[in-house]
């Protein structure tokens, strides 16, 4: 542990606060981590890449990160406000090294790619043109939650480095791998050539339950799911095979599309654990 940063105009602390610019998180391949939750999750499942950690020391004996495996520095609470991007810090940010996936590695030319969850079949989530970063990160918080074995963000959908997008997975970023800068057209394809069916969530498809009743999320399944304003083109939907809706039974005129994304990806989740009648979780 460092001595005690003071000077929210320091250059390491602008150097930090920087990150929360796309151009800057793209030049140095960094990205920031902020509140207790989402760095635990990062000393837990990917420490290698924690590059620094500033903490207020009354955050530091709080979350017990006196000990952290990186570079860490004690800051002011004047500093930590400078650093973050966030109103209300919760006395913890860090900085991470980014690691998006190839998405060959997701749907790879020949070979098996990567491993689905629990030995059943896969669920990838691609989301096309999704610009709002809340709807991002709790697609992939979502997408973490139910097994799926990978997201695939389109290179029109929002930087899932963007700090919005990073607090909204809390932690899920560091379980399930992120592929960026694909074309649909692309993903689609190489889902395809594996075997995935392509289904889009769209309010011109079909009811949801109907599609799993007729056995279509029985296997590898790839959910394409579009703009959170315009949805998906008439181009789009001509690459999937089948658009699905989420059925709306009350008086709501619509539904958030990352709620509608969770949906659509536990539908799939219980359509592989269909030895149980109510699937459980942990």
């Amino acid at each position: 542990m460092s001595d005690l940063l003071e000077n929210p105009k320091a250059g390491r602390v602008r150097a930090v606060a920087a990150l929360s610019k796309k151009d800057v998180r793209a030049e140095t391949g960094l990205f920031l981590l902020e509140g207790p939750q989402a760095v635990r999750e990062a000393i837990e499942y990917r420490p290698e890449l924690l590059r620094e950690l500033y903490v207020t020391p009354t955050a530091a004996a709080r979350y017990a990160l006196d000990d952290a495996p990186v570079d860490t520095w004690f800051v002011t609470e004047q500093v930590l406000d400078a650093m973050a991007d966030t109103v209300t810090p919760q006395g913890v940010v860090a900085v991470c090294q980014q690691f998006p996936t190839s998405v060959k590695d997701v749907f790879p030319d020949t070979g098996a790619g990567l491993e689905a969850r629990d030995g059943l079949p896969g669920i990838v989530a691609i989301l096309e043109e999704v610009r709002d970063p809340g709807n991002a990160g709790t697609i992939i918080r979502a997408a973490d939650a139910a097994g799926a074995d990978a997201v695939v963000l389109t290179g029109r959908s929002v930087d899932p480095y963007n700090p919005k997008v990073v607090r909204s997975t809390t932690g899920s970023l560091f379980h399930v791998p992120v592929s960026v800068g694909v074309t649909l057209a692309d993903a689609v394809s190489r889902a395809r050539a594996l075997g995935y069916t392509i289904l889009a969530a769209d309010v011109s498809g079909d009811d949801l339950p109907e599609v799993r009743a007729e056995g279509m999320l029985d296997g590898p399944t790839a959910w394409v799911f579009g703009n959170e304003a315009r949805g998906l083109t008439t181009e789009d939907l001509a690459l999937v095979d089948r658009a699905v809706k989420v059925p709306i039974y009350g008086k709501a005129e619509s539904m958030n599309l990352a709620t509608a994304a969770s949906v659509c990806l536990y539908e799939s989740a219980f359509a592989h654990r269909t030895g149980e009648r109510y699937p459980t979780g942990r």
